[in-house]
């Protein structure tokens, strides 16, 4: 007779990832015992009773205490390894355990490992006495059709849910004879997400015992370099100096090696004091804001998180849940949250705040500014509620969303700005309407599309699946805040992650015939220090690269940018690293579509849809062995006969994923087709690297024959109509000099340009060039400056940085910027004033030569009669005399005196190769 024991927690947390496997060997023969404790899809209600829910939040907090990593008595654990591979942001993890039964009698080893909540388990093995018992991913139904012929014969599998606040706990347990030798192989992923302008790598520590091979290795290889890197832990200070932390330009490794003494939680103690999480924190350099474009083993993967931008106005409501359960601490940490995030407003916000219980209350009934009177009013309305009565849920959000269509109506908020509601709430509606379908309904109703919706659940009675719900659908997303000391802090980072909105309407876009299945690729927004991911197939081509061009709305300004990837470059890359997870490309975009169609099938309009979406799920996690709510984990023995089902439970009425910050609610994903993605007109498919091998650029314009410009050592070239020749001058002076190029109070622009010098005089002349050209339109109070390493945009109020990395387009009122990767800038004013500006690359070693820009404009620049300055003086030709031409030191150019307005300049007549087109 086989006993098996099992623990009973109520499961329907937010995707709690469970396994109990109980093995029983035993010399005579072996057999398996398994209890089945989970819910099928169809028998969650909409409504939970809420002692159960109190019970569940009470268990959880016991299990947190008493959790163990390898758990039994008399138990030996040799090993304990844990090994991160993290590559372009996507994680494999690897925990590996090594034991044996040292006691005298059979007994229970378990085996637990807590994971972060968005990782999916992708295997699992275990080597029991030298039966190898190894694990693949099935759907649910076959899975349990092979697990039931297993139990036929007294063989079954169990499972137990566990939950804590970021991680979801793996258990195993497995009953063996005195003397056996177990080992233990989890394996997981999950994509990093980026938050607050740093990717968290989490993981949980907490072996219970001392282990002689104690060992903890992450290694991140990030194509584009890492910016940087540090450790954060829970385990104590005495473990902070045994953390190693060793980076190069694109890796790094965190290495955590503390000996059998080291791991002591005193000198003469036989526990362990490692007992926390070690967090590794990093981010990835970028060298442009159009994101990075990677393509590996025929996957691609596109990472966009522009920064140097100027935030977006806001306009929010905030919505309180004030009833008799936000009693006490709850309240009070809200209140001290509220507080720090109303300081936060800035005088281009717009905002106010609603409270609810069982009536609805505004503090004002229309949206304010957040000006230092108005913040310091609503302080003190916020301090002075006092929590009592039921839960309007319903009605509360009708209101909010009724106040920012007000505000539209009115045209109180700017077109371009973010408009959002803010729910904080800790129960389930019990006043009004209290029908969670109905109050989705309404929600979705009334909530434009420019309008979106964040949901923060405190503590555990709340219904966070319905709180998700309501927020992917009105393209924001959701968080449980756990209600513990530090629920303000995780409010105000809740806030920090959406207070900055720097993009709107967002779309990356591929040419046509060069993509297949690719993941959501519109976004309603992008949040500061967040970042937007998309994945996708790269279909065959005889072209080297893959493009993408991405669009966006900024404050006042229209921006597309171009990225290109290396078809065939980080894959040979990668075959070097010793490190590095070389499937990460594939695995990603199969991890991004698998989360993105749960959160579709969440939202599925009828049976018909949710069972199509369904099997392609399914489909997709077993070909890629994701451990899902619809997949499960069969282990077997190599011969097949001896089987355990290990089950990822359902997550009740949704899927198993937040959305992706930033983003709006997910498309309908189309069948694998082929997509197409039209090329803005604007774009050229090739890069000219410098200006004589140059087509037509973005801007599509091309220079007349006869320009002026100012290029190398300030050398002046000035087309003379007139007389039909061309003219060269130099101006002498110092680096930190500004000449005035152009100046024209009549049309409002003006031309500068900074002069730098060489690194060292050459033949005892230091040479000067220009470091930084500025273009000022007065009539939109924009101006562009264009230095060697950047482009800035600026229009009195806000401020915008581009890099030369990334081909980009910049629309704002009548002023057009092109920039062409690593190559010119053209700022077109009006349609009828131009001005290039080439960048001109020197060997980074060159004991002389420095990084210098060339300035282009054309003669037929329509400035007014005031024109003025180096060059617009000679756009309305004067009278110029040039005399006294004689022979110069280079026999090929004469030299002469010119007189132009009483002022005398020695010129060179000019021989060189004009620019037809840039």
């Amino acid at each position: 007779m086989c006993v098996f024991e099992g623990f009973y927690v109520p499961g329907n947390m937010r995707r709690p990832l469970l396994l109990l496997l109980g093995l029983l060997l035993l010399q005579q023969g072996r057999c398996f015992e398994f209890v089945i404790d989970g819910e099928w899809e169809d028998e969650m209600s909409d409504r939970r009773d809420h002692r159960e829910r109190h019970k569940r939040a009470v268990l959880t907090s016991e299990e947190q205490e008493d959790f163990e990593a390898v758990r039994g008595d008399d138990i030996t654990v040799k090993s304990y390894k844990v090994e991160s591979r993290i590559t372009s942001r996507f994680a494999h993890t690897t925990v590996r355990s090594s034991v044996v039964n040292s006691g005298s009698k059979a007994q229970s080893i378990g085996f637990n490992v807590q994971i972060p909540k968005r990782a999916f388990i992708t295997n699992f093995t275990m080597n029991v006495n030298g039966i190898i018992f190894a694990g693949s991913v099935k759907e649910k139904t076959v899975a349990r059709n092979l697990y039931a012929q297993a139990r036929a014969r007294g063989k079954a599998a169990g499972i137990i849910r566990a939950n804590s606040q970021d991680m979801e706990t793996f258990k195993t347990e497995v009953f063996v004879p005195p003397g056996s030798n177990i080992e233990f192989e989890l394996h997981y992923q999950e994509m990093m997400q980026r938050k607050l302008g740093s990717y968290e790598h989490w993981l949980h520590l907490q072996p219970g015992r001392l282990v002689p091979q104690f060992q903890v290795d992450v290694y991140i290889f990030e194509p584009k370099g890492i910016s940087s890197v540090k450790t954060v832990n829970s385990l104590g200070e005495q473990f902070a100096h045994l953390i190693k932390v060793t980076t190069t330009k694109d890796k790094a490794h965190v290495v955590f090696k503390p000996n059998l003494g080291q791991q002591r939680k005193c000198e003469n103690c036989t526990d362990s004091g490692i007992d926390g999480v070690l967090s590794v924190i990093y981010d990835v350099t970028r060298d442009s804001n159009a994101g990075e474009l990677q393509v590996s083993e025929g996957h691609f993967v596109h990472f966009f998180a522009p920064s140097n931008l100027s935030p977006l106005p806001k306009n929010i409501v905030f919505v309180i849940d004030v009833s008799g359960s936000m009693w006490g601490v709850k309240m009070k940490q809200t209140v001290e949250a509220m507080h720090a995030i109303l300081e936060d407003l800035t005088m281009d916000d717009y905002f106010s705040i609603i409270d609810f219980n069982h009536n609805v209350r505004c503090w004002s009934d229309d949206l304010v500014t957040g000006t230092s009177l108005n913040v310091k009013d609503a302080k003190n309305y916020i301090q002075n509620i006092k929590p009592n009565g039921g839960t309007n849920i319903n009605e509360a959000l009708m209101k909010a969303a009724q106040m920012l269509v007000k505000a539209t109506s009115q045209g109180l908020i700017d077109p371009r700005s973010v408009s959002m509601v803010i729910l904080v709430s800790d129960g389930d509606p019990t006043v009004g309407e209290i029908k969670l379908s109905t109050i989705q309904k309404n929600v979705k109703r009334v909530m434009k599309e420019d309008f979106s919706l964040f949901s923060l659940g405190i503590g555990f009675d709340v219904d966070y699946d319905f709180l998700e719900r309501i927020a992917t659908e009105n393209r924001g997303m959701a968080q449980r805040i756990y209600a513990n000391h530090d629920a303000a802090e995780q409010l105000r980072a809740f806030y920090s992650q959406v207070s900055s909105p720097l993009l709107r309407r967002i779309s990356i876009l591929f040419p046509e015939d060069t993509v297949s299945d690719v993941t959501q690729n519109r976004f309603d927004k992008y949040f500061q220090g967040s970042e937007l991911v998309v994945a996708g197939k790269v279909l065959p081509s005889d072209s080297g690269t893959l493009t993408s061009f991405t669009t966006a709305a900024a404050v006042r300004l229209d921006i597309t940018l171009e990225t290109e990837g290396d078809l065939a470059a980080l894959d040979t890359e990668l075959a070097k690293q010793q490190h590095s997870f070389t499937g990460f490309a594939r695995q990603m975009w199969a991890y991004i579509t698998v989360q993105q169609l749960f959160s579709e099938r969440s939202l599925a309009p009828s049976a018909a849809k949710k069972r199509k979406i369904t099997q392609r799920i399914m489909a997709l996690a077993v070909e890629h062995q994701f451990v899902t709510p619809l997949t499960a984990l069969l282990v077997e023995s190599d011969d097949g006969t001896e089987r355990m089902l290990a089950d990822s439970p359902r997550d009740p009425k949704r899927g198993c994923c937040a959305v992706t910050f930033g983003a709006g609610p997910p498309p309908t994903l189309p069948d694998p087709v082929a997509l197409v993605y039209d090329v803005p007109e604007w774009v050229q498919m090739t890069t000219p690297s410098t200006p004589h091998e140059a087509g037509k650029g973005p801007e599509d314009w091309t220079l007349p024959e006869k320009i002026n410009l100012v290029d190398n050592d300030p050398h002046f070239i000035i087309h003379l109509l007139r007389g039909n020749m061309d003219v060269c001058f130099n101006i002498d002076s110092t680096p930190g000099h500004i000449l005035n190029l152009v100046s024209d109070s009549g049309t409002g622009l003006v031309v500068n340009g900074l002069l730098v010098g060489s690194k060292q005089p050459d033949k005892s002349k230091l040479s000067t060039y220009f470091g930084a050209i500025s273009v000022y339109y007065q009539p939109d109070r924009v101006a562009v400056t264009v230095a060697t390493d950047r482009v800035d945009f600026t229009d009195g109020r806000s401020n915008h940085s581009f890099t030369w990395g990334a081909t980009a387009d910049i629309t704002q009122d009548g002023v057009r910027i092109s920039i062409v990767k690593n190559s010119h800038v053209s700022v077109v004013v009006n349609g009828n004033i131009r001005v290039m500006v080439l960048l001109h690359r020197a060997w980074k070693k060159n004991p002389v030569a420095v990084d210098f820009l060339g300035v282009y404009i054309p003669n037929d620049n329509q400035y007014s009669p005031l024109v003025h300055g180096l060059i617009g003086q000679f756009s309305r030709e004067p009278e110029v005399s040039v005399y006294g031409v004689h022979e110069g030191d280079d026999p090929l150019k004469k030299e002469a005196t010119m007189e132009v307005k009483g002022n005398k300049l020695q010129v060179t007549r000019c021989v060189f190769a004009r620019v037809k087109e840039i």
